[in-house]
């Protein structure tokens, strides 16, 4: 067992295509450095880890690139979002640190302590979410440079019940959730989508129980070439819950996936 796993990885799809699906909460990965710093048993992390983790969903954006007719591009964290978490603010901005999950994780899903409250977070910041948001600030820019735009699916899961840790867990619980940006997400890419996903699993909701998308901070609310949609799939949908093995389930989304790469993908490269 190494104590440094690869962070995160790019990988590359097709030259013409705008399409980055990027997979932040898949991995279960935790160097033994950061362990140390965590509060919980073997036992009590394995359970937080089923809960936390968006299990498979690596597996779906595979499935996906494999079967689109353009490749997109794969940028993929190969560590658990305890590390950290890729996709929140790491400072004062962030609403999620009203319960412990910042960039850095002190509270679990269920309010328990994962870390101690006083834990410093900025060397943690500066070893993992600093270098992870600039390899996805490279990865936005090297397509924007390609093709003139970039469109960023960003691919999640959620449970089917509302862990105590959510914000806005009040509203529904579909199928499949669309998370959207006013600034980022057009409603060329939301029709995609409702299209894509609608055909197979038919129930799909704006912005409940999860809003909002991930754009990197270079481009947020800066460029609209850059777009963005957050696709938050209903975990009793392709697996079993909580952290059990995937299902029948995972392969029609990653085809529903596909349907929505395509559709907002190219033909042909620009220029033939």
């Amino acid at each position: 067992m190494t104590d440094a796993p690869p962070p995160f990885e790019l990988l590359p799809g097709a030259g013409h295509s705008p399409v980055i699906l990027h997979v932040p909460h898949a991995a279960r990965e935790i160097p033994r450095s950061v362990r140390a710093g965590i509060a919980l048993g073997d036992g009590e992390l394995a359970r937080e880890l089923d809960h936390i983790t968006d299990a498979h969903t690596d597996r779906i954006a595979e499935v996906a690139a494999g079967l689109a007719g353009v490749t997109p591009w794969r940028f993929v964290n190969r560590l658990s979002r305890l590390v950290v978490d890729p996709e929140r603010f790491p400072d004062e901005r962030e609403e999620m640190l009203a319960v412990g999950m910042g960039a850095v994780y002190t509270r679990t899903t269920h309010g328990d302590a994962l870390r101690s409250e006083g834990v410093e977070a900025g060397p943690l910041v500066q070893r993992y979410f600093l270098p992870y948001a600039r390899a996805m600030t490279e990865a936005v820019a090297d397509r924007l440079e390609a093709t003139g735009r970039a469109v960023i699916i960003d691919v999640h899961s959620y449970p089917s019940r509302r862990l105590p840790y959510e914000l806005h867990g009040e509203g529904p619980r579909p199928a499949v959730c669309l998370g959207t940006d006013s600034f980022h997400t057009p409603p060329a890419l939301l029709d995609a989508a409702r299209e894509a996903f609608g055909e197979s699993f038919g129930e799909t909701e704006l912005d409940t129980p999860f809003s909002g998308t991930y754009v990197p901070l270079e481009f947020y609310g800066k460029r609209p070439e850059v777009s963005a949609l957050m696709v938050e799939i209903r975990r009793d949908t392709y697996m079993t819950e909580p952290g059990g093995p995937a299902g029948p389930g995972l392969e029609r989304l990653g085809g529903a996936l596909a349907g929505l790469v395509d559709a907002v993908s190219p033909a042909e490269p620009s220029g033939r």
